[in-house]
């Protein structure tokens, strides 16, 4: 069942992100793409539904998949590509739809303005070059990144206002240079009546997701066979069933509000546009799919890409180590099933993650062994689901939060080839550890080209990096399980 749970959840992400991705680009369908992106997910599925869970997936099924789809993908998506032409259309008439004002091009006798505002002390103009949605300005830096960025920026809002996003990159050749993209979201936010914040749906699914975590956290204390003979007189006349469930929703939900809110926070710190935090309720399985916040603005530079990246984690983490060890001390120890998952709450090795290990061995000491399990109390659960939710934000791939950090770290082409290794990596342990193949999946669908902030050549002061490099040690420590040694170490101390 869950399994089922983890494919319709993985088939709508896929569809949004193709369909936001690639769908101006191309005439191929959406579904078409989509259906190619879902093929190994799919090819797995229908083996287990076949042979079962005895029979292991041949090699074949497993890289095969990985190589074909996305080779297909691409000649799919090349097949019916849009000319540049047919392309630039599409998005007039999208601009258009939207109501937005049309992009003004430079026009030619405002080149000596564009020219004066990069004094050659600063960034030595040599070459401007026209685009359909840019204009391109190289030449030699002379100064730090930050100082010219700042200095650059500042002229082009004096002489064209806020006409133009100043955007600074480096080239393939590591060269860096100016891009003056149209701005057309500064009208449309004058001209937009729709509120940014709104606290009336913030607080509307809050409540309802309440609700939702509620009704699960009474299933985990009564057991699913309570949970199902649950009838809508008992949950009227009996309000301490309720009560019963609220400690695994307030603990799920803090820490999934904690999360959010220091991505909240540090946005607002950098006067990036951004949401409220809203939760996603679902009247099944965990009781909700999270939070999250909308950035309507781009990220100024590194510095703030990295902090609004790392700021969730570690803000949900402050919450989640005192959540779980108050919660693994209530836990039970039992005895160990074979082929036990990482969502089994009724017999979980606590020695699959490392970080867990050495929590369950801090809370339940010596009644803790090395061939023990747990069953975990509800308030356990909703902190070892922080623990997984911060391990899969902080997987540096793409737009998730270990994207963000090793995009702000290393730049953003050594962030994507991260990403890369860091999928490759998650799949081969998916060997070891078949529970996380359904996380090698989710991630192979997410692209690992993070957005370039607007600065996106300064890079970040040395307390920045220890903070980034501790956060992917975090991350190590979570996923992977906790060596025989270390165990026994555990053991022998408490």
């Amino acid at each position: 069942m869950i399994f089922w749970f983890w494919l319709l959840l993985l088939g709508l992400i896929t569809y949004f992100i193709v369909q936001r991705s690639v769908a101006s680009m191309t005439r191929t369908p959406v579904w078409l793409l989509w259906l190619v992106m879902m093929m190994p997910a799919f090819i797995w599925a229908l083996w287990g539904l076949a042979f079962g869970p005895s029979r292991p997936i041949p090699l074949v099924l497993i890289v095969g998949p990985f190589v074909a789809c996305p080779l297909l993908y691409w000649m799919l998506l090349q097949w019916g590509r849009l000319s540049p032409e047919e392309a630039q259309m599409a998005q007039e008439e999208a601009i258009a739809a939207a109501k937005r004002p049309p992009l003004r091009p430079i026009e030619k006798e405002e080149e000596a303005t564009l020219q004066n505002c990069f004094p050659w002390t600063v960034f030595y103009l040599q070459n401007i070059e026209y685009r359909p949605q840019a204009v391109i300005c190289r030449g030699q830096l002379r100064t730090n990144p930050e100082a010219a960025y700042a200095t650059v920026r500042d002229n082009v809002v004096s002489h064209f206002g806020d006409r133009f996003l100043v955007v600074f990159q480096e080239s393939l050749q590591g060269k860096p240079f100016f891009a003056l993209v149209p701005n057309p979201q500064a009208m449309a936010s004058r001209l937009s009546t729709e509120p940014l914040v709104r606290p009336g749906l913030a607080l509307g699914l809050l409540g309802v997701t309440l609700l939702t975590t509620t009704w699960v956290g009474m299933g985990l204390n009564l057991g699913a066979a309570s949970e199902q003979t649950l009838t809508l007189e008992q949950l009227l006349t009996s309000p301490n069933l309720w009560l019963r469930g609220l400690p695994y929703a307030i603990a799920l939900m803090g820490i999934l509000g904690i999360h959010e809110l220091g991505h909240y926070l540090a946005a607002r710190f950098y006067k990036i546009r951004t949401t409220l935090p809203y939760f996603i309720p679902v009247p099944l399985f965990l009781g909700t799919f999270g939070a999250f916040i909308q950035i309507r603005s781009p990220v100024p530079n590194r510095k703030a890409l990295f902090d609004v990246g790392i700021a969730g984690p570690l803000a949900g983490l402050v919450v989640t180590l005192p959540v779980l060890l108050w919660g693994l001390a209530h836990s039970t120890v039992v005895t160990q099933v074979p082929e036990a998952s990482i969502l089994q709450f009724d017999a979980l090795n606590p020695h699959s993650s490392l970080l867990l290990s050495v929590l369950s061995h801090i809370a339940l000491g010596d009644s803790l062994t090395a061939t023990a399990a747990l069953k975990l109390h509800p308030v356990a659960i909703a902190g070892y689901i922080g623990l997984l939710v911060t391990a899969l934000n902080l997987m540096p791939v793409g737009q998730l939060d270990g994207g963000h950090i090793v995009h702000a770290m290393f730049g953003q082409r050594t962030g994507a080839a991260i990403g890369q290794v860091a999928r490759l990596l998650v799949l081969l342990l998916s060997f070891v550890r078949p529970e996380l193949l359904m996380w090698a999946i989710l991630l192979f669908f997410i692209p690992v080209i993070d957005e370039p902030a607007l600065n996106d050549v300064s890079e970040l002061d040395d307390r920045r990096d220890l903070w980034g490099l501790l956060a992917l040690v975090l991350l190590v420590m979570i996923v992977l399980p906790a060596p025989k040694m270390l165990i026994e170490l555990l053991s022998a101390m408490t």
